[in-house]
């Protein structure tokens, strides 16, 4: 039978082998056939362990399931084809090993186990207390004495009673409880120390639970067998010690078993209550039991004096009279001093731990509440004031908490911020990394509904803040996948590895953009900032000056949307035009109409004018004080103010300037004032000067001119087709011979190239052909043109000069707006760069497609470089802050240097537009600093005006108006010459309430181009321009006349005040 036994292995294993060749041509693993291995001794296999073990199958072995007739015929060994299932033992099939993994090693039956041993010492403590109340000094039997009776003894003062102190009246039902319930912990402790047992017994009985268990143990033992020893003392109320530290490891196992983690500060809190109440229990019944022998004190008057006594109070109306007893008491303070300063230092410890890590927010919370996650690099007072500020300016977020989770550990001032009653209850604050899903549990991130994470502009690297910022934005979108994000990026080129959250805004996008605009249309930075800004519009309503009141009254317009059907304002035009719509909205109640959204779109058009039919599914953008839903609607008043005033009905026309301050304002200063406004997609807009043009049917009455209706539908023939890559401006159809020559080489398209991954394409003027690298040098000649300077050029319009450190990716968004497509040919500014460190290639090649823009390398505080790039014909000046002077030893000197040179260039250059960018725009009441000037100090104080509020605390009074911008009213912000990107922070904030901020946002700077939408621009008003009056005639005059909405307006004016006139401001 060898023989065939052999061909049958061989055949086998050549069998196995082409499966293995089979298996490893279809898979590149290792794969290990065990089908023929055969056991060599069938008889000595080692049966492996049950899945359950039961203490039933452990004394007496599981007989079903080695009995199972399904085991064993899938380990059956007689078949060729049997597989062999490996199991590990590390000798655990003894019986000795069975008992230690129930007893010890198995979490579960080992927490049954001390749970058991727990109640047994609780019973044995209830005994105790049972036979103390039951017990009388007197009948205590004595097995020593004569007539075995202690009252028979003669007594002596002050002589002490030992036969009280040995000996008890126990009853026999206690009696037998007691050792019943002994001899069980007695053979339990045997047990698991001889499980226990590794090689030393004297460590094992030395231990003090061991000796304690010997002591409440063997004595009743012995009262078995000799029974007049039933009424010897025993200290059983020691098993509290035995108790607590079955309680602990219990409660150890329990957080094992279920593999949860508890506080250390939970356990230390527990530790040191159960030391406590061990110390007062032992101490109340020692000296109870020792005072039977003196002055027979009762079980509740030692544990008053015990509580008096640790508590370190002593009234002295209860005291110990023996000195065994008192002997006990020094004992105990001794115990007490040693052990409880040292279980309190390890709690203070851990809790100014835990004050810095910030504890956990429960999951019973997260549950039950609604809150919102908020991860930093690193949190200042400032960037936390400007979130809890905007966050809970918003009726609806009232209920919401805040939970910070940040790496560092708390600041001080944040400190002294959290722990204001106003704060301290809705904010938390956990030192963690958004990295660890530990800490993104602790901070219930999954429940959260929402998570803002914020970049740290204040960095020297700005790209690897951002780096940061992506990592926390996989690590909570991995974690919590279903919970909305609101991520702050600093660079544009990183923005594509965020493109999955919710709502993004990259900083330098916005800055860039909103710097443009301000060289174009004025105050751009101001007007973005007061709309992103939630205000109640109450501000500066103290001030005696007018402008001051009008400005602070409208710098709480917000943008809002409702949809067409459901609104009161809108309602009913439905099936009407959106330029009829907004000017009979904003004539009737008030409100500015500027956006639209269809249902089936998910884009949203600015003013897409009378090409637009309204529709009753579509959502409405409007500005207004508040929205509709907090509006009271008054009709009465409509009647009558609908006479003269073009704004009625809900408030009292917070977006209408005064009539007579505008006329005297023009008339004595002859200075002008711009309307920002919205623009049509029209290409073909009239001139400007005919936009206001005075009709002439009425223009010489007297009575006021009136002004053409809006149609309800647009007549077809007067609106262009709007073709942007066709379109044909007025500066191409009808420009003049002298304009020709600066424009005609140009033409509308895509820039070519763009400098980073996820930038929105713009259709912009460009060059036919891309222009050398050699040319945009401005301060060197080359072989195309020998110029070196500004003034060689020739320039037809003033210059735009932007001062930079270096040529970073997002200054390519301050080019674009400024070529858009419906910017005026004739009126395109040229843009020269002066930077710190000459540009890279992959910015030039960005670049050359843009007609007049030049770079030169040099800095703002050289007058040579100033003079050579043309600061003497140029216009506006923007100076970037530099991202190596972001950071500084102190925070807020950190524009130190910005400021200076502004200063400087401010007084050689008066008559130079500066638009300077800070870092903190608590700085902004330094730019353009006269230290004599009476109307900034007046502003200064008014802006420094405050009441005493209760107790000792200063309330400003614009802070409780509702303002958060404190520096509002100073006229370099007020006119758009400085601007904090910090300021745009709320941008992100407001989003988590209004999801459609951001967009609007991006439309309004030219980031985001959608078909059929407008754009923003400004128009100048001259003299001849004020028969219109009133800024609701100029908003329905723009309506009618070219389809514009106009959403702001910037005045400039010429302050002259005396000393007396100043100091009562």
């Amino acid at each position: 039978m060898s023989p065939p036994r052999r061909s049958s292995s061989s055949h086998g294993d050549r069998t196995s082998t082409e499966n293995l060749q089979k298996n490893n041509s279809s898979n590149s693993g290792v794969i290990l056939d065990i089908s023929t291995l055969k056991m060599a001794e069938v008889d000595s296999e080692v049966p492996p362990l049950p899945p359950r073990y039961r203490f039933r199958d452990l004394l007496l072995g599981d007989q079903t399931f080695q009995n199972d007739d399904r085991y064993q015929e899938e380990y059956s060994m007689d078949s060729t084809n049997a597989q062999v299932q490996v199991e590990f033992y590390v000798n655990e099939n003894t019986f000795k090993e069975r008992l230690k993994l129930f007893f010890i090693k198995n979490q579960r039956s080992s927490l049954r186990i001390r749970l058991f041993n727990f109640s047994l010492k609780i019973l044995t403590c209830a005994l105790y207390i049972l036979r103390v109340s039951l017990d009388n000094p007197k009948d205590t039997p004595c097995p020593m004495c004569q007539n075995n009776s202690l009252t028979n003894t003669t007594e002596t003062p002050g002589e002490i009673k030992w036969g009280y102190i040995f000996w008890v009246n126990r009853r026999v039902p206690v009696w037998a409880i007691q050792v019943t319930v002994a001899l069980i912990s007695f053979l339990e402790t045997m047990l698991i120390t001889y499980l226990s047992y590794k090689g030393n017994i004297w460590e094992q009985i030395f231990q003090i639970s061991f000796i304690l268990e010997m002591i409440n143990t063997v004595p009743f033992i012995i009262t078995i067998f000799w029974p007049p020893l039933r009424n010897i003392f025993v200290p059983v109320f020691l098993n509290c010690w035995l108790a607590k530290g079955a309680l602990e490891n219990m409660i150890n196992d329990f957080h094992r078993a279920i593999q949860r983690t508890h506080s250390a500060m939970f356990n230390q809190v527990f530790i040191l209550i159960c030391t406590l109440l061990c110390l007062v229990f032992t101490g109340a019944c020692g000296i109870q039991h020792l005072e039977r022998a003196g002055k027979e004190l009762s079980l509740f008057d030692s544990f008053y004096f015990c509580i008096v006594t640790f508590s370190t109070v002593g009234y002295g109306d209860v005291t110990p009279q023996i000195w065994p007893s008192q002997l006990l008491v020094v004992i105990l303070i001794c115990v007490a001093l040693v052990v409880l300063p040292l279980q309190f230092e390890e709690l203070a410890y851990l809790w100014m731990e835990s004050q810095k890590l910030g504890g956990n927010y429960s999951r019973h919370r997260a549950q039950t509440e609604k809150h919102v996650v908020l991860c930093v690099s690193s949190l200042k007072i400032d960037l936390l004031m400007d979130f809890l500020n905007e966050f809970y300016a918003h009726p609806r977020l009232q209920d919401y908490y805040v939970v910070i989770l940040c790496p560092t550990e708390i600041d001080i001032q944040v400190r002294r911020i959290l722990q204001i009653p106003l704060w301290s209850q809705r904010v938390i604050y956990l030192q963690g990394s958004a990295l660890k899903d530990q800490d993104l549990m602790r901070a219930k991130m999954d429940d959260a509904e929402a998570c803002f994470i914020l970049s740290s502009r204040n960095e020297v690297d700005r790209t690897a803040a951002d780096h940061q910022t992506i990592l926390r934005a996989w690590a909570a979108k991995d974690f919590a996948p279903n919970c909305p994000l609101y991520v702050q990026i600093l660079k544009p080129e990183n923005k594509f590895h965020v493109k999955f959250a919710d709502h993004v805004v990259c900083e330098e996008e916005f800055k860039y953009a909103m710097l443009a605009l301000n060289c174009v249309c004025p105050a751009t930075s101001t007007l973005v900032t007061l709309l992103v800004h939630t205000s109640r519009g109450q501000e500066g309503q103290l001030s005696p000056e007018q402008w001051q009141r009008t400005y602070g009254r409208c710098s709480g317009n917000e943008v809002y949307h409702i949809r067409l059907c459901d609104s009161k304002f809108f309602g009913e035009y439905d099936g009407k035009s959106f330029t009829y719509a907004s000017f009979h909205a904003h004539k009737k109640y008030g409100v500015c109409l500027i956006g639209v959204k269809r249902e089936d779109n998910k884009s949203i058009m600015l003013n897409p004018g009378p090409r637009h039919i309204m529709a009753a599914t579509d959502t409405c953008y409007y500005i207004n004080i508040t929205k509709e839903e907090n509006s009271a609607f008054i009709f009465k008043q409509e009647e009558k103010h609908n006479k003269g005033l073009p704004v009625t009905g809900l408030y009292d026309a917070p977006s209408r300037l005064p009539v007579h301050s505008i006329i005297a304002s023009m008339v004595d200063q002859a200075t002008s004032y711009g309307t920002v406004a919205i623009d049509l997609q029209n290409p073909d807009p009239p001139e400007e000067s005919s936009k206001l043009t005075l009709p002439t049917e009425n223009g010489a009455g007297s009575r006021r001119p009136s002004i053409a209706p809006v149609l309800e539908i647009a007549d077809s023939s007067a609106i262009l087709p709007c073709d942007l890559l066709s379109d044909q401006s007025e500066d191409e159809t009808n420009q003049s011979d002298e304009e020709g020559s600066v424009g005609s080489d140009f033409v509308k398209g895509y820039p070519p190239n763009s400098p980073y991954i996820g930038s929105s394409p713009t259709l912009c003027h460009l060059l036919p052909q891309k222009a050398p690298f050699c040319c945009l040098r401005l301060d060197k000649g080359c072989t195309h043109n020998s110029f070196e300077d500004a003034k060689a050029y020739g320039f037809k319009n003033k210059l735009i000069i932007v001062s930079a450190e270096m040529a970073g990716n997002g200054l390519y968004n301050f080019i674009v707006p400024l070529r858009a497509y419906y910017r005026p040919r004739k009126e395109l500014n040229p843009i020269v760069l002066l930077l710190d460190y000459p540009p890279d290639n992959h910015f030039l090649e960005a670049i050359c497609c843009f007609p007049m823009v030049y770079f030169m390398a040099g800095t703002i505080d050289n007058l040579d470089n100033l003079l050579q790039c043309g600061i003497i014909y140029a216009d506006n000046l923007v100076v970037v802050d530099k991202e190596s002077t972001m950071s500084a030893e102190e925070d807020y000197m950190a524009d130190a240097k910005t400021i200076v040179n502004v200063q400087t260039m401010f007084r050689l250059f008066p008559s130079l537009s500066i638009i300077t960018e800070l870092t903190h725009p608590s700085n902004m009441r330094f730019m353009q600093f006269r230290a004599k000037d009476c109307y900034s100090l007046a502003l200064s104080k008014l802006e420094k005006v405050s009441c005493s509020g209760p107790g000792t605390e200063t309330v400003t009074i614009e802070r409780d108006k509702g303002s958060n911008l404190a520096f509002m009213f100073r006229l370099p912000f007020a006119a758009g010459r400085v601007f904090s990107i910090s300021m745009l922070d709320t941008l992100l904030y407001q989003s988590f309430v209004k999801d459609y901020m951001i967009a609007i946002a991006r439309l309004l700077l030219g980031l985001d181009t959608t078909p059929g939408s407008g754009y923003l621009c400004a128009m100048k008003i001259t003299e001849e321009d004020l028969w219109i009056r009133t800024y609701g005639r100029l908003f329905q005059k723009l309506c009618s006349s070219s389809a514009e909405i106009p959403i702001g307006i910037y005045r400039t004016e010429s302050h002259m005040f005396s000393t007396s006139e100043a100091s009562s401001v």
